[in-house]
């Protein structure tokens, strides 16, 4: 009995140990991943595509690389055209290239972000915010995301990274930079209402002035009409019609006044 149950543990300790080479001899690459393969320490130049692979047990080892787009998320400060300190916060999204995933991991390991894109960031933000005042940082945003993404690519294209999109989230400003804007704003918005009112107070005179115009000009078309309507019998016309039936009172040549009834 003792030695059956001595060739049982034996038996049962080698399917084990048979179970573990088998589960180890397996890797699976998930979808929109590759697989570096690592020999005893030793970055295979090969990479495998996504599905089942073989791989030697407690011999080689597979770093999966996710090749989708990525989103990293920045946070950096730097100075504007007029000398202004801007936070930025930046969404960076980005990929790495399958045909490059062994060299990335060869050369860099698997903090790349940290190690490239990162600094690549900074570098990058500093050289495109110089260009701009700090209002025209806000004005031009998508002017800047562009060039981010255009000086990015340039950096880091070469080991396998791919930018495709830069999402500025947010750009913060220094109290005083903030106040003076606002105090510049209000200044505008003052002058605004000023030169409007100024104008409508010229339209109003104007159209006044338009107003008296057009009636003067007709009452005096109306006086030229009827000027030129009256005639020599009108004139008699409305003499004998406003008379009262009262002959004129004659003068006598001693200066008395007779009147005749």
């Amino acid at each position: 009995m003792k030695k059956i149950g001595k060739k049982a543990v034996i038996i049962a300790a080698a399917v084990i140990i048979v179970l573990i080479l088998v589960f180890n001899a397996f890797s699976v690459v998930e979808a929109g991943h590759t697989g570096v393969i690592v020999t005893l320490g030793k970055v295979t130049e090969s990479t495998l595509q996504e599905g089942l692979h073989l791989k030697i047990p407690f011999i080689q080892d597979i770093v999966m690389i996710d090749n989708r787009i990525v989103k990293l998320e920045v946070q950096t400060e730097a100075f504007s055209k007029d000398l202004q300190t801007v936070t930025t916060t930046l969404a960076i999204n980005y990929r790495v290239d399958t045909a490059k995933s062994y060299s990335i991991y060869k050369n860099i390991g698997a903090s790349y972000e940290d190690v490239l894109i990162t600094p690549a960031v900074n570098e990058v933000l500093k050289a495109t915010t110089a260009m701009y005042t700090a209002e025209e940082s806000v004005t031009n945003r998508n002017m800047i995301s562009e060039g981010l993404v255009a000086g990015l690519n340039e950096k880091l294209n070469a080991d396998g990274l791919y930018v495709t999109d830069v999402n500025i989230i947010n750009f913060d400003f220094s109290e005083a930079f903030i106040t003076a804007i606002e105090e510049k704003q209000v200044a505008q918005q003052q002058l605004l209402k000023a030169e409007t009112d100024k104008q409508k107070a010229i339209t109003n005179a104007q159209a006044e002035a338009e107003s008296v115009r057009i009636k003067a000009q007709a009452e005096a078309d109306a006086n030229k009409t009827i000027a030129q309507s009256l005639s020599d019998e009108i004139i008699e016309y409305q003499k004998i019609q406003k008379w009262d039936g009262i002959l004129p009172q004659v003068t006598g040549a001693g200066g008395s006044f007779v009147t005749i009834d």
